[in-house]
């Protein structure tokens, strides 16, 4: 059985969550934090830091900000833009890029910004999407690894010291005190929150054909080019409440285009718009933790107050877990293609990924499906 938070509901098998006394997560609790936080000597920390990296004479990018071309990447850039700062965006390019995202990346170039897009081997990056989702469950591996290793090896390529991040996802989701509390981004944090997800990229040689030669643009560069370039990184989500909602609203204000209706598996329009497998990537998390996109919404503004905890709870029950057989109006079967893998070979990885404690199963043990292969939880709430 799951136990679910009583304030949001996410259930405590999410990873580094974790339910108090009084069976509120520690998202929720740090959330609840926010209001004790004084944001305007917040935003005036954030002005020195960035007056700290800022090059008066022109020579030189202020700062790097690593975008995708989605909501929060673009509100990055307009607060950089209206901050006076002149960054260089990089991009690592998704692994299976929509028309939808490839538009709002050319709307991010036009608010005026240099900007530079890196695109490893596909070849290579199919094989390292097929170890990722047969060994961890993550078809999407390389590109959560990539989004952080490359704009910090852009950073020493062009001796840009400070990456401007969006939010830290220890913080606005849950996680250890430590990286809660943490707001600046660090080798050890890569290796511990960084999409690794327990494989590191040496393990991967000799895998599918895999040389070392292929995994430079997942390989973090060396403390000591770290240190030269004096490369740090700060979370603007530290110094500026951070909210998806509001920052989808101003990236529209500047172009930003939303998807013509509500997302597979999640419960809004604005977001996880730039990659056909993300449906694929939330749907194991649901097949191993119980829990989708929808819940990670549905908690985001059940904790803002835009939802009641049973509205919330509706909306998961009706849009969480969904089998991912299209996303943004891509079959599952060429979403697979790249990957030489079928869609009964899909099927069979998802039963070995589930976490079968947690959904129903017949007198055999078998797990419980409906036609559309939809799977059912045991619980959708606490008893």
């Amino acid at each position: 059985m799951l136990t679910y938070c009583k304030r949001c509901v996410m259930p405590d098998t999410k990873p580094d969550l974790f339910l108090d006394a009084q069976g509120i997560c520690n998202a929720c609790r740090s959330y609840e934090n926010r209001k004790a936080v004084d944001w305007d000597a917040r935003y005036q920390e954030l002005l020195k830091v960035l007056d700290k990296y800022r090059r008066p004479d022109g020579s030189h990018w202020d700062c790097i900000v690593p975008v995708s071309g989605g909501k929060d990447s673009t509100y990055q850039v307009v607060r950089m833009l209206q901050l006076g700062l002149n960054p260089l965006c990089v991009t690592s390019s998704t692994c299976d890029l929509t028309p939808l995202g490839r538009a709002n990346i050319e709307n991010l170039k036009r608010l005026g910004v240099d900007y530079m897009e890196f695109s490893p081997n596909p070849l290579v990056r199919a094989r390292l999407n097929r170890v990722g989702l047969t060994q961890v469950g993550d078809i999407s591996w390389p590109e959560h690894v990539g989004i952080f290793t490359i704009p910090v090896r852009a950073a020493v390529q062009f001796n840009v010291p400070l990456i401007v991040w969006g939010e830290n996802s220890q913080n606005e989701y849950g996680g250890p005190a430590a990286a809660a509390e943490n707001n600046v981004l660090n080798r050890r944090w890569l290796e511990e929150f960084g999409g690794l997800l327990g494989m590191r990229v040496a393990d991967l040689i000799g895998q599918e054909g895999i040389e070392a030669k292929h995994l430079i643009p997942y390989t973090y560069p060396s403390d000591e080019d770290l240190q030269r370039v004096g490369v740090t990184g700060l979370f603007l989500g530290h110094y500026i409440p951070w909210d998806g909602l509001a920052n989808t609203l101003i990236s529209q204000a500047n172009g930003f285009q939303t998807y013509h209706k509500v997302v597979e598996g999640s419960m809004v329009n604005y977001e996880n718009l730039d990659n056909h497998q993300t449906g694929i990537h939330d749907y194991f998390k649901f097949l191993k933790f119980g829990f989708g996109r929808a819940t990670d919404l549905a908690c985001l503004h059940i904790r803002r107050e835009r939802l009641t905890r049973q509205d919330g709870l509706d909306a998961v029950k009706r849009l969480d877990g969904r089998f991912p057989w299209e996303y943004l109006g891509k079959p599952l079967k060429e979403i697979l293609r790249p990957l030489d893998l079928t869609e009964q070979e899909f099927i069979r990885i998802c039963d070995q990924f589930t976490n079968k404690k947690i959904f129903r199963r017949d007198a055999k043990g078998e797990l419980l499906k409906d036609r559309d292969g939809n799977l059912s939880k045991l619980n959708y709430d606490n008893p």
